[in-house]
């Protein structure tokens, strides 16, 4: 599970219901059925509106990849897979390669040197990789774009809220006490509104942003190793290749186990 999801959304949860029991405002007034069809079914009608269906059914996938640790492997294990091919590969011929891509679970390290065993252009290769990247790519933009735009609508419905709970208090101005209650009342839509965009839906966002770029560097890697042991490349002229998509400290790390 991916902790600081779940740890941001509390932490946001306490620190607005705090900051309200510090200025005096009654948790009680959270109670308010209206503020949370207003923000939430009018952000989910504005989804509807602004994306086909086909795009809206995505949201509990997406939601499941925010609460889920990211899966891509480690880039250190990796430089010494591709470290061990390369030592085959010199060894025995990129042919018996073909025995090990069995051992392979990331579909697109197994395509890549599956058409390195078939003996593709390396041209070829390189395109076909790159541009199931691209495209990989634009379906993670495609995809993070409806939580972008969950955080710019939210907002605004909050706004639109406090509008109509304030257009219900003024309609009857005979009691002052309840006018008060009702006005109060109003402005939570404008916290749910504010607190959904800019605590849930823009962070969520931006998460699945950072989520792909590790993906997308992970793969990176791969096609340059791949694209490495297609050219023949040496154990030590793959992994100082392999080495530059890492850290300088994790580089450290890698090498002091190497050591031992």
């Amino acid at each position: 599970m991916e902790k600081s999801t779940v740890i941001g959304i509390f932490a946001g949860l306490i620190s607005v219901f705090v900051g309200m029991i510090i200025k005096g405002a009654p948790l009680s007034s959270m109670a308010n059925p209206a503020a949370f069809l207003i923000i939430i079914g009018g952000t989910f009608s504005c989804l509807l509106n602004a994306f086909p269906m086909e795009t809206v059914k995505k949201l509990p996938q997406l939601f499941k990849l925010l609460f889920r640790a990211e899966d891509t492997g480690s880039k250190g294990e990796l430089v010494q897979k591709f470290i061990e091919l390369s030592q085959v590969a010199r060894r025995e011929g990129i042919l018996a390669l073909e025995s090990r891509v069995g051992e392979i679970e990331d579909p697109f390290f197994r395509n890549g040197l599956g058409m390195v065993i078939d003996g593709m252009d390396p041209d070829f290769v390189s395109d076909v990789l790159d541009a199931e990247l691209a495209v990989m790519e634009e379906r993670h933009s495609e995809a993070r774009s409806i939580l972008t735009q969950a955080g710019t609508y939210a907002p605004t419905l909050g706004v639109l809220g406090a509008v109509v709970g304030l257009i219900a208090a003024l309609a009857d101005l005979s009691d002052v006490n309840k006018l008060g209650h009702a006005i109060s009342a109003a402005f939570i839509a404008t916290i749910l509104g504010i607190f959904t965009g800019y605590v849930i839906w823009l962070p969520f966002a931006n998460k699945l942003k950072v989520k792909s770029a590790n993906e997308i560097g992970y793969k990176r890697m791969i096609i340059e190793g791949i694209l490495s042991l297609q050219a023949g490349d040496s154990p030590t002229a793959i992994e100082a290749k392999l080495m530059v998509f890492i850290p300088q400290k994790e580089r450290e790390a890698i090498k002091g186990a190497e050591g031992e």
